[in-house]
């Protein structure tokens, strides 16, 4: 058995549910395809690792919505608790519970996530307790530990959302003696300057072939593109 396991956490892309901000700007509509594309590009860049991985979704009643979009071949699995916090906790888990000895959990808000990143998660939580990668916005876009050195305290207390999250989240990890290996920060798309930010990137972005054709053919990556020179 593989002894190392992704935690994809993802959200049911309904209209008015997925990146509000970016919504409040561009449209729920553009808002929701915008999300779909980041999730397939995603799920595509883990298929292309060789790492098992698990589909963490929300709600609990999103596995048929979700199953028409990307398919019928992937485990899943439902979030479950009563905040982020408790979730990715409980994933995390029940990951560990399965036999698996190293997990790492990402979000779904970077469809030009490395490969390179994900690999290199797995090689240093051999010799660290746990891994983190620190988003620009003050969060983080990955997290993993050991079995051995979990700790579910890393998952209470935080104000989730909020440019706190990192600092707090090290902090705990710090104050329970938990060595933490930084990765290169990386900015989550969750604004129009994070977009912006994205399409500026231009032919380094290959691994993400669904968003940067929505973007084209939907009219958004000109008009961006222009508004950020």
């Amino acid at each position: 058995m593989n002894d190392k396991c992704i935690l994809f956490f993802v959200r049911n892309p309904e209209r008015g549910e997925v990146k509000i901000r970016l919504a409040a700007t561009l449209g729920e509509n553009v808002a929701r395809d915008l999300y779909r594309c980041f999730m397939l590009d995603m799920l595509s860049t883990l298929e292309s690792t060789g790492f098992p991985f698990v589909i963490c979704y929300y709600p609990e009643d999103a596995l048929d919505d979700l199953k028409g979009i990307v398919g019928e071949g992937y485990a899943f699995q439902r979030q479950y608790g009563e905040d982020l916090g408790e979730r990715m906790n409980n994933g995390m888990a029940d990951s560990f519970e399965q036999g698996f000895d190293r997990a790492i959990l990402i979000g779904s808000d970077i469809p030009d996530l490395p490969v390179a990143l994900i690999q290199e998660s797995f090689a240093v939580l051999q010799t660290y307790d746990s891994v983190i990668g620190p988003a620009f916005d003050g969060g983080y876009y990955l997290i993993g530990f050991q079995h051995s050195s979990f700790l579910p305290e890393a998952f209470q207390g935080i104000e989730w959302g909020t440019g706190t999250v990192l600092t707090r989240t090290r902090a705990v990890l710090r104050d329970n003696k938990r060595t933490a290996y930084l990765l290169p920060p990386l900015r989550d798309i969750d604004t129009l300057e994070d977009l912006k930010v994205f399409i500026a990137k231009g032919e380094n972005l290959s691994q993400c072939p669904r968003t940067m054709s929505y973007l084209k053919n939907s009219q958004i990556l000109e008009p961006t593109r222009q508004s950020f020179i």
